[in-house]
């Protein structure tokens, strides 16, 4: 699984990049995390409001943060 984190460095941005790494250590997941802050590529994933966060290219949250309880349920799901 490849997750994405999609946005320029702003506090909501680092917020979100820090929960997801939470989750994935505490869900004990086997993934790779990158940081996408290069504008083009974030609108081409149709992200218009940061943070987005992307899983296997699939754009799952755009323009919040949110809780740590979602963020560990979507990677859940995306993880099967």
């Amino acid at each position: 699984m490849i997750i994405k984190i999609l946005g320029p460095g702003c506090t909501n941005c680092k917020n979100l990049e820090r929960a997801t790494l939470d989750a994935v250590e505490q869900l004990g997941l086997d993934v790779t995390v990158e940081k996408v802050e290069d504008y083009p590529t974030i609108m081409g994933y149709g992200v218009m409001s940061t943070p987005g966060l992307v899983v296997d290219d699939k754009v799952l949250v755009s323009g919040r943060v949110p809780k740590p309880a979602e963020i560990k349920q979507l990677l859940t799901t995306a993880a099967g």
